[in-house]
């Protein structure tokens, strides 16, 4: 395989499990409680972050290396990210009220909280810390998206599950979810290793 392929591999590996951005990283639970209350809402919220992240990846790393950069404006990158942000989720947000209403309606406040979701943030920043180029730092925002949806998945799923156990009323809703939340973390501290 050669040193590239492998090079891809090994990120997508440490993104989307080692250090996947909740279970390992703890950034983005707003909407990974709130949005994993059923399957079909946590591929949506998947699908939502992966393009905002995937596509402000790109944006923020050209602005980085071609604008801010060469300008010594390098004091500007939190404010420039987030408004590449911003703009990404306001056509996320129309695209979707158009053409999917019924998720938009779904996903409710945390479609306009996409522009916070400091998961989005943290992997155009680390994107660009890494000194990625260009194609890696695209399949380091895929997978970290991937990493997100999957994480996403497995709570909804767990929940869904959950409705019809005998649950404890003073463990029901939030407290049981940060409880499955912890042991799905601590079944990820397995990758760790897996990708030196």
């Amino acid at each position: 395989m050669s040193n590239e392929l492998m090079t891809i591999f090994k990120i997508i590996i440490s993104a989307a499990f080692v250090d996947n951005i909740i279970l390992a990283r703890y950034i983005a639970c707003c909407p990974y409680i709130g949005m994993s209350t059923s399957i079909s809402n946590s591929i949506g919220m998947g699908m939502a972050v992966a393009f905002v992240m995937v596509l402000s990846s790109t944006v923020t790393w050209i602005f980085w290396y071609y604008l801010l950069l060469p300008l010594h404006l390098e004091y500007l990158r939190i404010m420039v990210f987030i408004l590449v942000i911003a703009v990404l989720v306001q056509l996320v947000e129309v695209l979707l009220k158009k053409n999917v209403p019924t998720l938009y309606r779904a996903m409710g406040i945390y479609l306009p909280l996409i522009t916070t979701n400091c998961a989005i943030l943290a992997a155009t920043f680390l994107g660009v810390d890494y000194n990625y180029n260009l194609i890696q730092a695209v399949v380091y925002n895929i997978s970290v998206a991937l990493g997100f949806t999957l994480a996403l998945i497995l709570l909804a799923g767990i929940r869904e599950r959950l409705r019809y156990s005998k649950v404890p009323s003073f463990y029901q809703g939030y407290p049981m979810a940060f409880i499955i939340t912890s042991l799905l973390a601590m079944a990820f501290v397995g990758f760790k290793g897996l990708v030196k």
